[in-house]
């Protein structure tokens, strides 16, 4: 079925990243409502921005599968997760467009939120919308020179949080910041899974992620680092019963990396988004 092909070119199993940071900012701005008089959640502007990074993140995956293809990075019977265009599924052109389709309409939803942020709002969803593209296109993709992590720590932890912070409280607070870098680092670990995963393509490919720069054992320690970063971040701001279960269960997933092999670390990857966005919905609650 031609929908289960978009399906899973959307990889619907990284969606959690996008839609984790959005969780976390919401409970932020209700923290600063409720000790802020007067103060109230822009339902509205909250909405939109959850739906832009979504699209934003769906917009990136199909760019990346397009490009990577184009590149020769992509093959039919590759380890990772099914890529439509290398197995046939979809044509390069197809996912193109839907790249472009799909940017144009998280931009339209941006501009709604132009009246409440004001014109800087322009800008930055410049910046966002090129930099879904710059992960994997451009004269210097990003994920083959080693700055994946950096990227993703930036456009999906500290952009979508700090900015949909500031659409209802038009301020945005130490605390904000730290959650936001925290987030930043834990949707850091589904690349860096992804990057384990992928090192022996990669290096075949001439492809520079950190992973072929520290070597693959050296680069999986990262993983367990940016955990531990995260929760460190959090101290002061999310309950310590929960950080301690978090690293518990990032521990958990880490030794399960770190064994397996091949098709084995979809599952890491998979269990890697989803402990975030179970962090994210009880950290709201």
């Amino acid at each position: 079925m031609k929908l289960l092909v978009w399906l899973r070119a959307m990889r619907l199993q990284t969606l959690p990243v996008a839609m984790s940071s959005m969780i976390v900012a919401t409970a932020l701005i209700q923290r600063y409502v409720s000790a802020t008089p007067g103060a109230e959640m822009n339902v509205y502007a909250t909405t939109l921005c959850f739906i832009f990074a979504v699209l934003a993140q769906i917009t990136s995956n199909f760019a990346n599968e397009y490009y990577d293809y184009v590149r020769g990075g992509d093959k039919a019977g590759r380890e990772g997760f099914r890529r439509g265009v290398a197995e046939g599924d979809i044509s390069a052109r197809a996912m193109k467009i839907a790249s472009i389709v799909t940017i144009a309409i998280a931009c339209a939803v941006g501009l709604c939120l132009v009246p409440i942020g004001g014109w800087q709002l322009i800008p930055l969803g410049i910046v966002i919308a090129l930099g879904a593209f710059a992960y994997s296109a451009g004269p210097y993709p990003l994920s083959q020179h080693g700055l994946g992590e950096v990227a993703v720590i930036i456009f999906f932890g500290i952009v979508p949080i700090c900015a949909t912070f500031y659409l209802s409280t038009f301020t945005v607070t130490e605390e904000v910041f730290r959650v936001s870098l925290a987030m930043g680092f834990l949707a850091a670990n589904v690349l860096v899974v992804n990057n384990y995963r992928d090192y022996e393509e990669d290096r075949a490919s001439n492809k520079t992620t950190l992973a072929i720069v520290f070597g693959r054992k050296r680069y999986g320690v990262l993983y367990m680092i940016n955990g531990l970063l995260a929760m460190l971040l959090f101290i002061g701001i999310a309950p310590v019963w929960l950080a301690l279960l978090f690293i518990c269960l990032h521990s958990g997933a880490y030794a399960l990396m770190m064994r397996s092999e091949g098709r084995e670390l979809n599952k890491v990857l998979v269990v890697t988004s989803l402990l975030m966005l179970g962090f994210a919905i009880i950290f709201c609650v």
